[in-house]
């Protein structure tokens, strides 16, 4: 029997905005932290529309704050004069103090990435999913990938096994 496709949320306040599908590849995830993201109105008015790009994007955290380097919010189309900004400024990431200070010290110390992983609203407000990563090797990257497809094919396996009982 087929699987139904599970239902779009209908809350529109809690939706994926854009996700770095490519950070799970290029990196191993040791820690995740939801921070808040400091915006320009016309941002959100674009971000609700669905449009922001992850791709090449980190954090690091600089005296004290943690800034997002790298994330293209296009312009929103209704928005010029005051309202426009620059699409690829830094932002700023809100989180606690604790939670500054313990990303501060991993990444510098065991040389981590500050990396995001996706970016959507929650109760409506702009949230961003950071991982702290440590970068994989290409031998890596072909150890998971053969992980990942050995598990798969275990999945068929006991599938069909089920099946065939």
């Amino acid at each position: 029997m087929a699987r139904r496709p599970r239902p779009a949320s209908k809350d529109p306040s809690n939706r994926i905005v854009a996700q770095n599908r490519r950070a799970r590849h290029d990196y191993d995830i040791l820690d995740t932290f939801e921070a808040g993201l400091v915006l320009a109105g016309s941002e959100v008015k674009s971000l609700r529309e669905g449009k922001a790009q992850l791709r090449d994007t980190y954090a690091r955290v600089q005296d004290g704050e943690v800034w997002l380097y790298g994330m293209h919010i296009p312009p929103y189309a209704f928005a010029s004069g005051f309202g426009a900004v620059d699409p690829d400024r830094r932002r700023k990431l809100l989180l606690h103090r604790r939670q500054i200070d313990e990303l501060g010290q991993r990444a510098s110390q065991q040389s981590l990435t500050l990396v995001p992983l996706s970016l959507y609203f929650k109760d409506g407000r702009a949230k961003v999913s950071l991982a702290l990563a440590r970068g994989r090797k290409l031998y890596d990257k072909r150890r998971a990938i053969a992980a990942r497809d050995a598990e798969l094919e275990a999945r068929r396996a006991s599938a069909s096994r089920r099946r065939s009982l």
